[in-house]
């Protein structure tokens, strides 16, 4: 049987219960970090197999509030970074992050990975603070955690890049979380989790990039005081003295086209 963990790691049920207070002590917003988190050879194999034009695969977001591009469907990816998502998807990680998060309500995975799968952030690419959808389209369930694996060899400061967290009254980023290979950070999505990486991405060598994947985790329904009473798409917000906008019509129309074609 494949062995997808640091040995560090291996019982995640200790894991889980030594990190729970923290994790839901941690400010802006209940999240943690584990480095080294997953056996450093397969995120290689994934690596080495990620697809070398990703938006041909996938799909690509290009506006002033992300450019991007990622793949979820898994008819286009390799054997074994589907067998990762397998796992990512398995009784035992996601009992994890529900022992770990403390969620009163069970975590379902996203089989479809909505708009998760793999990421791809190219020199002059971000995607600026906001938080999430709140209402998964095909499934009908909330949108409760995100986490996010990292596969950069070698990330340097000054390639931008990093993951921000900010405060809920957009005042501060209260936390910079560097890109580095291995790393995994696990957090709580609400309406105001606000979260980006919008410091764009400048790398010397052009033929890098940042690469990631993205895993999301659902419940059947959630605390009123963490959403909205309406579904909605991504809410952007600006950054204090930034040239951020808010302002997306075009993001906004796709977004609720596909949305609607998935409910349909």
């Amino acid at each position: 049987m494949t062995n997808f963990l640091n040995d560090k790691y291996s019982d995640l049920d200790s894991v889980a219960k030594k990190n729970y207070m923290s994790y839901a002590a941690a400010d802006p917003f209940p999240h943690i970090v584990f480095d080294n988190f997953f056996n450093e050879n397969i995120l290689n194999e994934i690596l080495d197999e990620f697809p070398k034009k990703l938006d041909k695969v996938g799909a690509k977001f290009d506006t002033n509030q992300e450019k991007k591009s990622f793949s979820e469907n898994p008819d286009k990816l390799s054997p074994k970074i589907n067998n990762f998502f397998n796992f990512t998807n398995s009784h035992r990680f996601i009992n994890f992050i529900n022992k770990l998060s403390g969620l009163e309500r069970a975590l379902i995975p996203d089989p479809y990975l909505l708009w998760g799968g793999l990421h791809e952030i190219k020199n002059g690419g971000f995607l600026n603070v906001h938080c999430d959808f709140n209402k998964h389209p095909k499934m009908d369930l909330d949108r409760r955690i995100n986490a996010l694996i990292y596969l950069n060899h070698n990330w340097q400061d000054q390639y931008g890049g990093a993951l921000e967290l900010w405060d809920k009254d957009m005042k501060n980023c209260v936390q910079k979380i560097k890109p580095i290979f291995n790393r995994m950070v696990i957090f709580n999505t609400t309406d105001f989790s606000f979260h980006g990486n919008p410091d764009k991405v400048n790398i010397p060598d052009d033929s890098k990039s940042r690469k990631s994947i993205a895993l999301y985790y659902y419940s059947n329904g959630r605390p009123d005081n963490e959403r909205s009473p309406k579904d909605h798409t991504t809410l952007w917000e600006n950054r204090p003295n930034s040239s951020d906008t808010k302002k997306n019509i075009t993001y906004k129309k796709i977004f609720w086209k596909i949305y609607y074609k998935l409910k349909s």
